[in-house]
């Protein structure tokens, strides 16, 4: 894959190299363009005002911004050593707050997961509004205070809501220790924030669902499974991306797209699906449309610049466009 969630090779090096053509451009406005145009301008507009939906008392759009790209993190593949260098040479800061200006002129108003610094500095900066939804990391080393005081961060970071980081909910699940999950939520929920729980395995929300942990939202992978590189069948392990295993390299985050699907049409709570791109290997035409018609409430995807006037069109088309489908909306 090539970036989180959704930057193909080909997309990464054609906006590599038209960065610097292209800067700016949605920003810019035709000196006599007449007053048809603007008419259509917008009409545009209006079609394409990004939706939103409520989390507790948090307006959330339904396309979040990721933050692994503004924190510089990524998928790669065997590509790594390559991609991520190529990667960092790109994103300097200023390029980062302009991503943040794009994704809020487009209607995107929430970063999911990481980059709190950037996002203070924007919204001190350019009078920016931007929401942020940071993860809570839990582990079974921690004391009680500790874990206050790590949640404490994260409120104070700016945080609409709160979320248990999928790599520990995984964890914790996989050790047997669901009641962790379910007490670093009642801490968190002490803030009056909407709290969830993230996870990359399905047994995560399940093992929730079972224990009755009070969480206000989840935070599941959703992409499908039938893209070149994708782990056989046959091989597929619960946990593989913790423990390795044959078959899998860092490119395959939901390992049951249909199972996962259909036990969160039994959940009656806000879906973020995340990874909705493989990492890479789908289009977002592709992976928008699947998540948002398999019933995912919103959708977290790295995006850099040149791919957010795009991704932004899509998903409003998407959301537009799938009112009716088997998971009703839950936010």
């Amino acid at each position: 894959m090539f970036k989180s969630d959704n930057v193909s090779r080909r997309q990464f090096v054609r906006g590599t190299l038209a960065a610097a053509a292209v800067a700016g451009i949605e920003s810019r406005t035709i000196p006599n363009a007449d007053a048809a145009s603007t008419g259509a301008a917008k009409k545009d507009a209006a079609v394409n005002a990004m939706p939103c939906g409520k989390i507790g008392n948090a307006t959330i759009s339904r396309l979040l911004l990721g933050g692994n790209l503004i924190a510089g993190h990524m998928h790669a593949r065997d590509l790594n050593k390559y991609v991520r260098p190529l990667f960092k040479a790109y994103a300097t800061e200023e390029k980062i707050l302009e991503t943040l200006r794009l994704a809020e002129e487009h209607g995107v108003n929430t970063v999911f997961e990481s980059g709190a610094s950037y996002i203070q500095k924007y919204n001190r900066q350019y009078d920016g509004k931007m929401q942020f939804i940071p993860h809570i990391k839990v582990d079974s080393s921690q004391t009680p205070a500790e874990l206050e005081r790590h949640i404490q961060q994260q409120v104070d970071s700016g945080a609409v809501a709160l979320y248990v980081w999928g790599v520990a909910a995984d964890r914790l699940v996989q050790a047997g220790a669901v009641d962790q999950i379910a007490r670093a939520v009642e801490l968190a929920k002490y803030y009056d924030l909407p709290v969830g729980v993230g996870s990359h395995s399905l047994l995560v929300p399940m093992a929730c669902e079972k224990l009755g942990v009070p969480c206000d939202f989840y935070v599941k992978t959703l992409h499908q499974d039938d893209y070149p590189s994708a782990t056989p069948k046959e091989l597929r392990k619960e946990f593989i991306w913790l423990n390795g295993g044959e078959g899998w390299y860092d490119n395959m985050w939901c390992i049951n797209p249909e199972e996962t699907v259909a036990f969160m049409q039994t959940v009656k709570k806000p879906w973020i699906a995340f990874k909705v791109l493989a990492a890479g290997a789908y289009y977002p035409l592709q992976g928008f449309k699947y998540a948002f018609e398999s019933g995912a409430d919103f959708i977290a995807v790295g995006m850099l610049d040149f791919q957010i006037k795009e991704d932004c069109e899509l998903a409003c088309r998407f959301v537009r466009d799938t009112q009716q489908r088997k998971r009703p909306w839950q936010a």
